[in-house]
């Protein structure tokens, strides 16, 4: 178990963490959801043992020093050397060397899918290539935490495929993953735990399954040109261009909606019952979508 508690972060006069409280289960995948600038980066930084100085405990320190495997947002490597060259020089940062080396190496490549590219200058590589050997370079030696930061920014389809195959072998295999994205799609796809973070603070933590039975409630998706006493008396909010009725009762309501539709004449461009999302949960937490803004 990582306990985090009452951990602060400032750079000059910018809060980038506030007294933030997390706990982490070993052994699984947990989720830092947030927009870009909410303090992810920070923690993840902390975490990696990157940042040094901050106020509050972070418990994985007082418990010896477990091997970690760190993502980082930015892409680092060497580019005018192979692939191959950049696991060599991290090989041996970790302490690997000859045939363990080698057939680290070897597995590592496998699982990120650029076995056939081993040789190859990195220069020559994709964005979405060159992410895959930067996680690669960071499981080198089999660590026991796993820390992810943004790991599928830019990156192609295929990449993020194998991305998301790596992390699943990862979970299967019993490491204990930290995975910060403002992809809500990814978090759910890949991770059990969650913890929602904004201006720094976490508002919320806890299973996927809870987050989503406590806050996103059921409802109705509409979408359409509606006469403006169409949602008249309804519980309803925007988003993605329509109106989500809440209700305990989709079934019926979508029954309902349907009905007044055909009587007042009004055609839909989309009229369906929504399913729960942890996007939906982090608008009741916050009030607002996840924003795209610079960190």
């Amino acid at each position: 178990m990582i306990e985090i508690s009452g951990l602060s972060k400032k750079y000059d006069k910018t809060v980038a963490l506030d007294k933030v409280d997390l706990t982490i289960p070993t052994g699984i995948c947990f989720g830092l959801v947030g927009p870009n600038g909410a303090g992810k980066s920070t923690l993840m930084k902390i975490l990696a043992g990157i940042l040094k100085e901050f106020d509050g405990k972070v418990s994985l320190y007082d418990q010896g020093e477990p091997s970690l495997g760190y993502v980082p947002q930015d892409i680092c490597l060497e580019e005018t050397v192979s692939a191959q060259a950049n696991m060599n020089f991290f090989g041996r940062v970790y302490g690997l060397k000859g045939k363990e080396l080698q057939e680290r190496q070897q597995l590592i490549f496998e699982d990120i899918g650029l076995s056939e590219r081993a040789k190859s200058k990195v220069t020559t590589y994709s964005g979405g290539m060159k992410r895959r050997l930067n996680i690669g370079c960071a499981l080198l030696h089999s660590p026991e935490i796993v820390i992810m930061d943004e790991p599928t920014v830019g990156v192609d389809p295929q990449s993020r495929r194998h991305i998301f195959e790596l992390i699943r072998k990862l979970k299967q295999e019993g490491k204990t993953i930290i995975y910060a994205s403002h992809y809500m799609e990814e978090i759910e796809g890949l991770c059990d735990y969650v913890a929602f973070i904004d201006r720094g603070k976490v508002v919320e933590q806890g299973s996927i399954e809870e987050l989503l039975t406590r806050y996103a409630g059921s409802g109705v998706f509409i979408k359409g040109e509606l006469p403006d006493d169409f949602l008249d008396n309804e519980e309803v909010f925007q988003k993605d261009g329509g109106f989500v009725i809440k209700t305990e009762k989709p079934l019926e309501k979508l029954a309902f909606l349907a009905k007044k539709c055909e009587i007042e004449g009004v055609e839909p461009n989309q009229l369906s019952l929504m399913q729960p999302r942890l996007e939906d949960v982090f608008f009741s937490l916050t009030g607002t979508e996840l924003r795209d803004k610079s960190a």
